[in-house]
């Protein structure tokens, strides 16, 4: 019979309360703790946790609390638990300063693109990520065994992990989040200014002004830090963005038609673009990669899997009998499996698909 796995969650807002109700959905035995032990009882009492206090097997550690704490008690749990098998990962939106301030082979940096816009325990869903993208930021320095069975976690409780460097990270959520988040607010506000004079403006919201503003409803008590963490690559986002406005604006003040439709065809094919959450097990290749059984090897595959919008659905590691060299067993979409294994023979990994 298999043994029930055990994880325990530091912080139980939104995101870890959603992550310790997954993880029991999935048959795990999950504690937790947070800085309010109100909120301690009341996940107690609605079942979000079975207990407070880490189980001695505990496998797996996840910090689900603001950005400026996750190194610190990442050091704490590193210094209070030496199990070799125990695996500690964060879920902050903010990953180089935290990456280069833990560096110790068992811990991974996290960051899954989830959310709602209730707040706190109360807001806690079970399926919350399923289908979400769940960044991981594994290092040189993260063994391949650590990354296999930290994928193999977050997939249980339906997550897409993708694989990429803290500073590609910090840099592409900029982008991909945070200013999204910025101009939703701002968007939102403007429109509150306006509509104290023009009551009715507020009523005329359709669905395009609400799906464009629906983060503003998030939790405004994480965003500061988060924001003040990324400062520098928003900052670049954002004035890229100016830009891009300014030349929107000059198209419509000089009734440039050609460029103005240019650019909202180009929206439109690659919003119409944008990557699926879903695919069967039908459509999926099956590929074993002959890699080096050394750190950094298997940050290699999988970053280049993520550069290229290959999603790895599943992955295993298994040790060659003697030597040094083991193999990765992935699960891809097979529509883009040539193309992922010709990218890593360029690389010199030995790669072959599964008939």
């Amino acid at each position: 019979m298999t043994s029930v796995k055990s994880a325990h969650v530091v912080g139980l807002g939104l995101i870890g309360a959603s992550l310790a109700l997954a993880l029991r959905g999935a048959g795990w035995r999950v504690s937790g703790d947070d800085a309010d032990p109100k909120t301690v009882e009341l996940a107690l009492a609605r079942g979000v946790i079975d207990q407070s206090i880490p189980a001695g097997d505990v496998a797996l550690i996840v910090i689900a609390t603001p950005a400026g704490v996750v190194s610190e008690i990442a050091h704490e749990y590193l210094a209070r638990l030496d199990d070799p098998r125990l695996i500690i990962t964060d879920v902050a939106g903010v990953k180089g300063a935290i990456v280069r301030d833990v560096s110790a082979p068992r811990f991974v940096g996290g960051h899954p693109m989830a959310g709602s816009e209730l707040r706190g325990l109360a807001g806690a869903r079970a399926d919350l990520f399923q289908g979400c993208t769940w960044v991981l930021t594994p290092t040189e320095a993260t063994p391949p065994d650590v990354y296999g069975r930290l994928h193999g976690y977050l997939r249980e409780i339906g997550a897409n992990v993708v694989a990429v460097s803290s500073a590609d990270h910090d840099r592409l959520v900029a982008l991909a989040s945070h200013v999204p988040h910025l101009l939703a607010g701002a968007l939102m506000n403007q429109a509150a200014d306006a509509a104290r004079e023009d009551a009715v403006l507020l009523q005329l919201a359709a669905g395009g002004f609400r799906d464009m503003t629906r983060i503003a409803a998030g939790d405004p008590a994480i965003w500061p830090d988060i924001l003040f963490e990324n400062r520098d690559a928003i900052n670049v986002a954002l004035t890229s963005l100016e830009e891009r406005l300014s030349d929107l604006r000059g198209a419509l003040v000089t009734g440039d038609r050609p460029s103005l439709f240019e650019s909202l065809q180009r929206a439109a094919q690659a919003r119409r673009q944008l990557p699926g959450r879903a695919l069967s097990s039908e459509d999926m290749a099956y590929l074993r990669v002959l890699i080096a059984d050394r750190p950094g090897s298997l940050a290699q595959v999988t970053m280049t899997a993520s550069e290229m919008l290959v999603n790895i659905y599943d992955i295993e590691i298994a040790h060659a009998i003697e030597g040094n060299r083991g193999t990765l067993l992935l699960a891809v979409d097979a529509r883009e499996a040539e193309r992922f294994m010709a990218a890593l023979r360029r690389q010199d990994f030995g790669v072959v698909r599964e008939t």
